[in-house]
């Protein structure tokens, strides 16, 4: 029996065309648009589109609206699985965001394009096939959000897009994809232990995101201050370290009762606090710096603002990202 699937349209590359100038612009109509008869022959499809815009133009609120028009249709309509078609250069983000705010036991499957659809070798309709496999495939259940592009699939929580203009863009430093899809099945070879739910109905704190080099002054830091911000996160040096100037900064913040996340801007390891000289990981954590373990620093910023914008008790956030 074929399975239900639910098909979300965003925009993003993978409904763009390119001019006779090489210049790379959305349809006024997405041309995915229509595309489940093509797909029948895998699943039940239903088609709606959320909104219509580059990648670069979502933010949290997009995010936001986009779970909830999800949450919406799941909640009369049963569905065995989800495919959400969206722009690259943020859909790591996207899938990390739903990741955190939804709990269902069926997959939730992004995928994209780094080509549009009227370019040579244009990728887009063979990762949508790909990825409504995916969202079929009883294995894919309880694995949280996925991401599938170029005959791989990614967990949320650890895809990045590594590349500008590469069909294998997304990668999963650390860990590796979790599976692959081939012309015959779907095989995923291992899952999550464990996943958090937050339950977020609207996006009003402010979060920002900075990454620390060599000689970066406070100044920069107690903006943060200055402009209103509710957090920050920053990708630090190594194994988490900032220069001598910024802790001072910093200091400041945790002060002001602004939290202050730290990640590595490596993207193998894991930021931790081990060095005790000024400025050094561990005299960080000492002071109250929360260590991130195993994202990057754009999923952090996003944590955060999901944590501070939580609906119910507060979140503790030291617990909360380890």
């Amino acid at each position: 029996m074929k399975k239900n699937i639910l098909l979300i349209h965003t925009g993003g590359t993978i409904s763009m065309k390119m001019n006779e100038t090489g210049a790379v612009l959305p349809n006024e109509k997405n041309p995915l648009l229509g595309v489940s008869e093509q797909l029948g022959k895998y699943a039940n499809i239903v088609e709606m589109e959320a909104f219509n815009h580059p990648s670069p133009h979502i933010t949290p609120k997009e995010m936001l609206y986009l779970r909830n028009v999800l949450v919406e249709h799941v909640k009369d309509k049963p569905v065995d699985g989800v495919v959400i078609t969206h722009g690259t250069d943020t859909l790591e983000e996207t899938a990390y965001f739903l990741d955190l705010t939804t709990k269902y036991e069926f997959p939730i499957v992004l995928t994209g394009a780094m080509r549009s659809s009227n370019e040579l070798g244009a990728d887009g309709v063979y990762n949508l096939v790909e990825a409504v496999r995916v969202a079929c495939s009883v294995e894919a259940r309880d694995k949280g959000v996925l991401v599938v592009m170029n005959d791989e699939i990614h967990q949320a929580f650890n895809i990045t897009k590594t590349s500008t203009s590469s069909v294998n863009t997304f990668q999963s430093p650390q860990y590796g994809p979790i599976g692959l899809v081939t012309k015959k099945t779907v095989h995923i070879h291992q899952a999550p232990i464990k996943r958090r739910y937050v339950e977020v109905n609207s996006i009003e704190k402010r979060v920002a995101l900075l990454k620390v080099y060599a000689g970066m002054e406070r100044d920069l830091i107690e903006a943060i201050l200055t402009l209103g911000y509710d957090g920050v996160v920053l990708e630090g040096l190594g194994q988490g370290n900032v220069p001598p100037d910024v802790a001072v900064g910093i200091q400041k913040l945790l002060q002001a009762n602004i939290p202050v996340i730290l990640v590595s801007r490596c993207f193998n390891g894991i930021a931790e606090g081990v060095y005790g000289y000024e400025g050094g990981g561990k005299s960080l954590e000492n002071c109250g710096v929360i260590f991130a373990n195993g994202i990057n620093g754009q999923k952090a910023r996003l944590k955060l603002l999901i944590g501070l914008n939580q609906e119910r008790t507060p979140i503790d956030l030291k617990e909360f990202f380890n």
